[in-house]
This record gives structure tokens, sequence and C-alpha cells, in this order.
């Protein structure tokens, strides 16, 4: 009986071919992705040592860039200066400076100690001269044409140019001057904050960051003053004469020049 019953309770499993082949392909899974991770790795590991490498590299560059950096702060040599002034003084054009008055410019900006501070009132043909004779220092342009600034500033955006509105005119030459010689102890004091001056020969409209600078050097050679409803240079002059007594820091002195002084307005 219990043989029988043994029999009975009997039961036969099949294996099914499918279920080894399941098990093949999970080690091959298996298998595959222990071969993607490691080449994952290795590929990290190469991109990291290249990394490292570019890093010092860079490291390398920056400091040869510096040391170049370093060199350039160094003033023009003379023979560039001279030859600056050569070809400027020889130029074509009618309005260009000569020699001679370009070079006493020149001797102070090369003795101005880095950075220089430079101020130009007007754009002229000399005005890639002052920039490039102003080497590693701040050169600052004022004219009074907006358009024509705004077109020099994109035809060299090297140059730094502002334009300022001027209220006077040289028709009115003699009574501003009274007038400044009336308010020498009030609004046209020699030594003031420009930014807030009321003084009619003062400009007060140009950039904030123009009053708070100390200029080593100031150059009026604009606008102009061609006929009588222009503006005359009268009120650059004594802008430019005020920011040079109201200097606080910086150099010493600020040399004023002033070009074609000699002419009315």
């Amino acid at each position: 009986m219990k043989n029988n019953n043994n029999n009975n309770n009997t039961k036969l499993i099949l294996l099914h071919p499918y279920i080894q082949k399941q098990g093949s392909s999970n080690r091959l899974w298996l298998l595959a992705f222990i071969s993607l991770f490691t080449i994952a790795f290795l590929v990290t590991l190469i991109y990291s040592r290249e990394s490292t490498t570019t890093t010092t590299a860079t490291a390398a560059v920056a400091a040869a860039v510096s040391s170049v950096s370093g060199f350039s702060n160094t003033q023009l040599p003379a023979t560039v200066i001279n030859t600056l002034l050569h070809y400027s003084s020889r130029s074509n054009d009618s309005f260009r400076m000569s020699y001679s008055e370009l070079k006493p410019i020149s001797d102070v900006l090369r003795k101005c100690s880095s950075p220089c501070n430079f101020l130009v009132f007007g754009l002229t043909p000399e005005t890639l001269l002052w920039k490039a004779l102003n080497h590693n220092g701040r050169t600052v342009f004022i004219d009074e044409n907006r358009y024509y600034a705004s077109y020099y500033e994109e035809l060299h955006p090297e140059i730094d140019v502002y334009d300022v509105q001027y209220t006077t005119k040289r028709s009115e030459l003699k009574e501003l001057v009274a007038s400044v010689k009336e308010q020498v102890r009030n609004e046209c004091k020699p030594v003031q904050n420009l930014l807030f001056s009321e003084c009619k020969l003062g400009l007060n409209d140009l950039p904030n960051h123009v009053y708070e600078v100390d200029w080593d050097v100031i150059l009026v050679d604009g606008p102009r003053g061609d006929w009588p409803d222009a503006p005359g240079r009268m009120s650059a002059i004594f802008t430019a004469g005020v920011l040079a007594r109201s200097k606080k820091g910086g150099n010493g002195k600020t040399h004023v020049f002033v070009h074609d002084f000699v002419r009315r307005g």
C-alpha cells in the first residue's frame, strides 16, 4: 500500500530547455554589465589624466602670459615714440599738429608714472597717437559731436570717448569771462566739485567717474571755434583748470596743454 501511495504521489518534473538558456542569458547580461562598467572606469580614468594635463598646461600658459604682460607694462621704447611722432607730424591732414607741438605732450606722457590718466578734449587726427603714447594708461576723450563720437568708438573700440553738450558760444567770450571773474569766490571757484557746479563755464554733465579720476595730463584740443556760434574752448579750458586744481591723489602735478591758444575763443 505504501508503495502504491508513493507511486501515486510521485510527480514528474521536466526541466524545459528554456530555463537553462535563461540562466545562460543572465550570465551574459552580467558579463556585459561588468564589461561596460570596466570600460566606463577606464574612460573616466583617461579623461581625468587628460584633464589634469590640460590644467597643468593652462597654468603654464597663464604664467607665460602673465610674464609677457609684466613685460608689456613698461613704457614704449624711445624709438617707437619718435617714429610715431615723426609720421604723425608729417600727415597730410591740414589740422594736424606739428612736431614741435606734439613733442612736449609726448615728453610729459613718457615721464608720467604708470598708469597715467590722460584726458583729451576733442577728437582730432592725433587721437590714436595719444592712445598709443599713453601706453597702459587711461586715456579718455571728450567731444561735442555725439554722432562722430559714436562712429569713432565703433570704428576704434579701444578708444574711450564721451560726448558732451556745450552751452557756450564763441561770440559770448567776453561776457562769459567777465561772469567767471565775478563769481570766482562762489560758483566759479578754482577748486570745486564740477558735478554740482553752476558756473557758466563749468561742464557738469560728463559721466560721474570723469570727475572722480585724478588726471595727470589734460589736453584741450576742442571743441571747435571756427564761427561765432561755435562753442569755443573757454568751457573746456575752465573745466580742465578746475580738474587740475581739485586733484586729490595720484602724481603731484596735473599738466594742462591748450592747443591753438592764440586764437580767439
